[in-house]
């Protein structure tokens, strides 16, 4: 059974190894990766899966910010890449790293304006993500208009600009 920590615990090393053996290592050219250029995951919805010492699972929740036409700032939570080791994919791990997200999200106060790029029938399905929001949002890439999912109470249903959120600290 594996021991779910916050990523900052996991090698950052053993991360980017299994987010190349789960995407590719031309993971880096994805507009999802572009959204989150610049900015740091938020740590506390960010966590790794570990059995037996080692890194079998993760999932990561980025800060983005929607620049709507009109100008005003719609910040939302990117969720992902959640990324699974190949050999422990269909078993329902990737699931359960999501939930853990999302309920932490819940439990923050972070989960009312959730965003990814996605399969809709599954994250629909599981957890009321859709596109029915996001049809004018414009990316810094490529997007397959119906993989561009959100969900939450705060989710804009505006035109606009999806891209990193830079967090100042006070």
């Amino acid at each position: 059974m594996p021991e779910f920590v916050p990523i900052v615990d996991a090698d950052p090393a053993a991360v980017e190894a299994l987010l190349d053996r789960a995407f590719g290592r031309d993971r880096h050219q994805r507009t999802a990766y572009r959204l989150r250029a610049g900015v740091s995951a938020i740590p506390e919805l960010s966590f790794a899966a570990i059995e037996d010492g080692v890194l079998i699972g993760t999932i990561q929740c980025w800060p983005v910010t929607l620049t709507a036409d009109d100008g005003m700032h719609h910040p939302l939570v990117l969720v992902g890449p959640v990324a699974v080791a190949p050999e422990r994919q269909r078993g329902g791990l990737g699931k359960e790293l999501m939930h853990l997200a999302l309920d932490t999200a819940l439990e923050l106060g972070l989960d009312d304006a959730m965003t990814l790029v996605g399969d809709p029938e599954y994250y629909g399905r599981f957890w009321g993500f859709s596109a029915e929001a996001t049809g004018s949002w414009r990316l810094p890439g490529p997007v397959e208009a119906r993989r561009l999912l959100a969900r939450g109470t705060n989710v804009p249903a505006v035109a606009g600009a999806l891209g990193p959120r830079v967090v100042v600290a006070a």
